[in-house]
């Protein structure tokens, strides 16, 4: 038996495991594994650190590095998804046939869940408690330059697993760093798995997707959007601009592309674009709009409607009105986030209508595009595909549902 088969049947007897876990005893485990994230959080940053002084692709260094405000960050994440109640075994739906036929939508676990991240190591921390929080069990694959920072927090929740009498294969992190491994694990391990999440750059979601024998829960690229237009407050549109480009550039809810509204131009875009570059933003702009800074920004090109720069670049364009920005959107996004900045309740409901992004925003920030923001703890993934789960994943979007029908001897004429 292989290394990846062994791990396999360790998830699925975890998995019938799991079932007989009273969910008291969940919580009980992810409040001791934030405690002990407290207690070992100075071997934390020391294993974490190595991570850092290893990285070859330096841009990777910011989604890589953990300190004490990060290791809080995970520790607010474990507390949040520990508070909510059990998702398992809910009645989303009763009702009752003429005859006599008494149906309820039950949910329930989905059962294995694959991830396979890069860079960041809190993912190992969130998907660890959000899938055992939601009956589910895991397989972490990280990526080799958080190989140490990975491995020591996927330990820790074992740890915790199994002074809790709980089988600790619900949690369980491939140490194996060959590459081979993923294709194997989207290949030949449908048997095991029943959802794969590909965390990371368009790379390697991509491959995910196209090699992938099982289903996926994912986004390709987070394409997002900011739409303005000539009724927006000026001083609301330049600090949500600010924060959704500048506050972090490398997530995938910041904004790439800002789109002006041609009777805009004059009283908002000069403003706008200008704290933009005060506030180290590189800026490329189409022609209408270099014509007020006189030819002297960057010229964008067709490229750049469809870049994902995840750093310190936006993409600025002029269209008519708020059909051509939904337009535009609908031919360049991802249907990842997009936001509209009105005063206009009409504007809004065209644009939030029109847009086909899993996350429609109407004056806030792209960067809210979070499973944390959103109340859900933390978030497996954001999912951009048209079937649910779609938007921030979170405990509820882990599980699945089936039909209970009960009735006294009915039979079908």
């Amino acid at each position: 038996m292989n290394y990846l088969e062994t791990v396999g049947k360790n998830a699925k007897k975890a998995f019938e495991d799991l079932k007989d876990v009273k969910h008291k005893k969940i919580k009980k485990v992810l409040d001791s594994y934030n405690n002990s994230l407290l207690k070992n959080s100075i071997k934390i940053i020391r294993e974490n650190l190595k991570d850092v002084k290893n990285v070859k692709r330096k841009h990777l260094v910011d989604r890589l590095i953990l300190n004490k405000k990060r290791i809080e960050g995970i520790r607010h994440s474990i507390n949040e998804i520990a508070k909510f109640k059990d998702p398992v075994g809910r009645i989303l739906e009763t009702w009752r046939r003429p005859n006599n036929l008494t149906i309820k939508r039950v949910t329930t676990p989905i059962g294995v869940i694959g991830v396979i991240y890069e860079s960041r190591p809190n993912v190992t921390a969130d998907v660890a408690a959000l899938c055992l929080k939601s009956g589910n069990c895991s397989i972490l694959r990280g990526g080799s330059e958080a190989f140490n920072s990975n491995r020591l927090l996927a330990n820790l929740f074992r740890d915790n697993l199994r002074k809790n009498n709980i089988n600790q294969n619900c949690v369980q992190f491939i140490e194996n760093k060959d590459r081979k491994i993923v294709d194997q694990l989207l290949s030949k391990m449908s048997a095991y798995i029943d959802v794969i999440v590909p965390r990371g750059g368009r790379g390697l979601v991509a491959k995910v997707q196209k090699f992938s024998n099982v289903h996926v829960i994912g986004h390709l690229e987070g394409l997002c959007h900011i739409y303005v237009d000539k009724t927006a407050n000026i001083k609301m549109a330049k600090d949500l601009i600010i924060n959704a480009k500048m506050r972090r550039t490398s997530i995938c809810g910041a904004v790439e592309t800002l789109l002006i509204e041609e009777k805009a131009l004059g009283s908002h875009a000069r403003e706008i674009i200008n704290a933009l570059l005060d506030s180290g933003c590189e800026v490329r702009v189409d022609k209408k709009i270099n014509k007020i800074f006189g030819g002297k920004l960057k010229r964008t090109i067709e490229k750049d409607w469809k870049t994902e720069y995840l750093d310190a670049i936006i993409s600025i364009k002029t269209v008519k009105n708020v059909k051509g920005a939904v337009e535009h959107i609908l031919k360049y996004g991802t249907m990842h986030t997009d936001s509209i900045i009105t005063n206009n309740k009409k504007n809004a409901e065209v644009f939030l209508n029109g847009v086909n992004s899993s996350i429609a925003m109407h004056n806030v920030s792209t960067q809210f595009a979070d499973g944390g923001e959103f109340g859900f703890g933390g978030e497996i993934g954001i999912s951009t595909n048209k079937l649910p789960p779609r938007g921030p994943v979170g405990i509820n979007q882990l599980t699945s549902y089936k039909y209970i029908v009960s009735g006294k001897g009915i039979i079908r004429p």
